[in-house]
């Protein structure tokens, strides 16, 4: 299989490697206005194209990796798509839900994903299969948080689409429901033209999620809380760890005839997990849905759910109120 890459700036470098260190597809180009790309061309021993469209027209790919600042998403996507080409974008899908909308509808002949990477990782992959095992019973309450300093390459996104996106996902993902209602609450601290700090709380069927996202905590951090009526979970996505905390108590009545519950030690338990590389398994995914003509585990509708969880939460925050989703 050819493969390209449009836009090969800190994750379209790393969609290059991988796509060429991987035996069964060949690297046939990378695209991007940058001259600097052309180390990479170089490195990835591939074609180096300032124009993506030319790229496109003369190489005719089967498939790429779109990872151009998210507001030219729609425009790049649309352009491979009419070509016959399968994409890979990087998340948010769009900038709008109106451009996810129109790609979806235009993408039925070719394969669309979207990179949500956290959906590959191998930690949050063990704690999808706990959980689908009630191993926790009822999840009550979910907290993640993704802070670290701001990026400056990203000039056309708030930390909505770029940061709480990836959790709003996850928690879609393993709950298996959208949330019913989502509050946000943000600030400007650091820049002064887009939100960089939000506080997001999403109220679901039995649970309620509440995510911390920011360009402005020094150092970088993504982990995840997750309390059931039988048990408890930490997971690291970075180190990929996952630690699990069993409930064990009793319930009985006091000398009083008053009901009480009494716990004892939790039984603690780190779950093995085979740390692999993310995006790695994210594109081995892609590829692998083209040659047998599977549906993505993060198709176009997918991507626009989670794109419409990040937009809904910004209203929430804008407009200080609660919004029903």
């Amino acid at each position: 299989m050819r493969v390209a890459v449009i836009g090969v700036g800190n994750m379209g470098k790393n969609h290059a490697r991988v796509y060429y260190e991987l035996s069964d597809v060949e690297l046939v180009a990378v695209a991007d206005i940058s001259p600097k790309a052309k180390e990479i061309a170089k490195k990835y021993r591939c074609k180096y194209y300032k124009n993506y469209e030319e790229m496109v027209k003369k190489e005719r790919p089967d498939a790429v990796s779109i990872a151009v600042p998210t507001s030219l998403h729609y425009k790049v996507a649309k352009t491979c798509i009419e070509h016959g080409i399968n994409v890979l974008i990087e998340k948010p899908i769009t900038s709008t839900l109106k451009e996810a909308e129109e790609l979806i509808k235009i993408a039925r002949d070719v394969v669309l994903m979207v990179g949500h990477i956290e959906r590959f990782n191998p930690a949050v992959i063990k704690l999808k299969e706990v959980l689908d095992k009630k191993e926790f019973g009822e999840i009550v309450s979910i907290i993640a948080r993704r802070v670290g300093i701001f990026p400056p390459q990203i000039k056309d996104a708030d930390v909505f689409l770029d940061l709480a996106v990836h959790d709003l996902d996850i928690f879609t993902y393993i709950l298996n429901e959208m949330p019913k209602k989502i509050y946000a609450s943000s600030g400007k601290g650091i820049i002064k033209n887009r939100e960089d700090n939000a506080v997001i709380m999403a109220e679901y069927e039995n649970t309620v999620a509440v995510l911390h996202v920011n360009w402005i905590t020094p150092v970088k951090i993504r982990n995840m809380f997750i309390t059931g009526d039988r048990g408890y979970g930490e997971l690291d996505y970075i180190s990929q760890r996952l630690k699990i905390f069993r409930t064990i108590y009793e319930k009985e009545y006091s000398d009083f005839g008053d009901f009480i519950i009494k716990f004892s030690s939790p039984i603690a338990n780190e779950v093995e997990v085979k740390k692999e590389e993310p995006l790695k398994l994210e594109i081995k995914h892609f590829l692998q849905c083209i040659n047998k003509s599977k549906k993505p585990i993060v198709g176009g509708e997918e991507g626009y759910n989670a794109l419409k969880l990040a937009v809904l939460a910004r209203k929430a925050c804008r407009s200080g109120k609660v919004v029903r989703v």
